[in-house]
């Protein structure tokens, strides 16, 4: 979070499914392994970091 606002997030929600938030946007997320999860959770971080 930053000030207060959700800047990234992986969720599993009922009747959403896998999806992610990146701000106020939100993205299916096609979930396949506990690895791939970080390694996308890590790349988005390096990426946002950068801009």
């Amino acid at each position: 979070m930053v000030n207060g606002e959700r800047v990234l997030g992986y969720d599993n929600e009922r009747g959403k499914g896998d999806h992610k938030h990146l701000g106020k946007l939100e993205f299916p997320y096609p979930f396949t392994s506990p690895a791939r999860l970080m390694a996308d959770f890590m790349n988005d971080i390096k990426e946002l970091s950068d801009a």
